[in-house]
């Protein structure tokens, strides 16, 4: 069990990344949602134990992370947003090389803990091929098959479908779904795709604060009923977007095709109602915790993004 209590981080300025997170990560998939700038890879590195909270606590199986690292970096697995390889080194070589910076042995020794590494991540065709001439999803596997060197209890992952595209991503997707089935893998990202394919529990960070702690189901079911569609102009538009709360706008056939949220279940005319999505759903929330926090308010309404103290949604 990964436990953060109370978690702050203030950087000079002063910025203030964290402000007070709570959250317990079991077993399994966990999705960390949030914009770019809401503090999630600040989070990530934390629990990594590679930057020290300002104030609070962060434990793996009650071992402390930020006074301990050493004890716990065994075993934790981490992909960073940006990982860098050296280009001209093979796959094989390259991975070989990261293993021997972590530590990481093995009983049948380290080329043939390679060997295995790169079929796992489905990379041993390439194993003697350039990381040069790698694809982006290629990349990503390799860092993958460096974090999961030494059969790690936690896996962290930040932003690790930004830029792939979409075969590569469902690649992805099927590669971290297969390793959470017996540890724990911690999944920062701002793609809600992301999130909806992978994680049956996600939380929402904006602002250094979690807004929601919930899961695909429950969100989307939080706004049932209240997603409508239509096509309007430019002028239309813009009278929309002050009047109700707009989700989703995007060209089509050279008008505006926009969805909105009426939980009053009255939407204005030409509008219909459609199936909610979880991007709908997460839109939605991030609206409702600008508004709060420029009304002054520390909390959001609504069972979708209701906190209790330890980062469960209250019934």
């Amino acid at each position: 069990m990964l436990s953060i209590r109370n978690l702050v981080k203030v950087y000079p300025g002063p910025v203030t990344a964290l402000q007070g997170v709570d959250l317990d990560v079991a077993t399994g998939m966990f999705g960390l949602l949030g914009p770019n700038g809401a503090g999630k890879s600040t989070l990530m590195k934390i629990v990594a134990g590679l930057l020290e909270p300002t104030s609070g606590e962060v434990t793996l199986d009650a071992v402390d992370v930020v006074r301990n690292p050493e004890a716990v970096r065994p075993h934790l697995g981490y992909l960073p947003q940006d990982f860098g390889f050296y280009p001209h080194l093979t796959g094989e070589s390259m991975l070989l090389f990261l293993l021997k910076l972590k530590g990481v042995d093995a009983a049948q020794g380290q080329k043939r803990l390679v060997a295995d590494l790169l079929e796992r991540v489905n990379l041993a065709f390439a194993a003697k091929r350039k990381v040069k001439g790698y694809s982006g999803g290629m990349r990503q596997r390799l860092g993958i098959a460096q974090a999961i060197a030494g059969n790690p209890k936690l896996i962290i992952v930040d932003e690790p479908t930004a830029g792939l595209d979409p075969e590569e991503r469902h690649r992805f997707y099927r590669l971290l779904g297969e390793l959470a089935q017996d540890r724990t893998v911690l999944l920062s990202t701002h793609i809600v795709e992301d999130v909806s394919t992978l994680c049956p529990r996600f939380a929402v960070i904006r602002d250094g604060k979690l807004v929601a702690l919930t899961s695909p189901t429950e969100a989307r079911a939080s706004i049932a009923g209240a997603i409508f569609e239509g096509t309007v102009d430019a002028v239309e538009l813009t009278q929309l977007k002050r009047t109700r709360r707009v989700t989703q706008a995007i060209l089509y056939e050279g008008r505006n095709r926009v969805r909105i949220h009426e939980p009053n279940g009255t939407p204005p005319p030409g509008f219909e109602p459609v199936k909610e999505t979880l991007e709908d759903a997460y839109l939605v929330l991030m609206q409702g915790a600008a508004r709060a926090v420029s009304n002054g308010a520390s909390g959001n309404d609504g069972k979708f993004n209701r906190l209790s103290a330890v980062g469960e949604v209250r019934p």
